[in-house]
């Protein structure tokens, strides 16, 4: 096993369905993933399993908050799942990789260090892969209404009569 899918767990679709419960919604496909921590799983259509966990990772170390889960971090990425996006996105994980192991030593999923990830990130920040997953995590991560409470963020005013007369002002750590 490589040292970057030790971080990963691939399921068939036998175990995945073996753990759930009789109640629990019927899974069709063939590729599965699990974080090697059990706190998230995915179903890939057209992304390598390792590639989709290096997103993954990707997106929590460009955009960084301890207290957001990594289930959302995957639904963040998921939309680059597709056939018309897959080779692109593998070419970029390609070319992270490689900038990974000439700085590191390593793929970059595998650089222990969230620091050392963020300098293999830092070399690239002008890349157009690069850039189109940043660009992206910004909707995909931050439109997640359930994300939303984490930040204290209670959604849209409007249709409640907007924020002067809801409390506009009593924020105190503006101050």
């Amino acid at each position: 096993m490589s040292t970057q899918t030790k971080s990963l767990r691939t399921l068939t679709r036998r175990e995945l369905l073996k753990g759930t419960t009789a109640l629990g919604a019927f899974v069709l496909g063939t590729s599965y993933i699990a974080g090697a921590d059990g706190a998230w799983a995915a179903e890939l259509e057209a992304l390598k399993p390792e590639s989709f966990a290096t997103l993954v990772q990707m997106a929590r170390d460009i955009y960084p908050h301890d207290r957001v889960a990594d289930e959302f971090y995957v639904a963040a990425v998921k939309g680059y799942d597709t056939a018309d996006n897959a080779e692109g996105i593998e070419a970029g994980i390609a070319a992270l990789n490689a900038a990974a192991n000439d700085m590191k030593g390593t793929d970059y999923a595998a650089v222990g260090w969230e620091r050392d990830r963020v300098d293999v990130l830092r070399s690239m920040e002008d890349d157009p892969f690069f850039q189109r997953i940043r660009g992206g995590l910004v909707t995909g991560l931050y439109n997640q209404k359930a994300v939303w409470p984490i930040f204290g963020y209670e959604g849209e005013s409007f249709s409640k009569g907007g924020y002067i007369n809801r409390g506009f002002d009593d924020i105190s750590w503006i101050g």
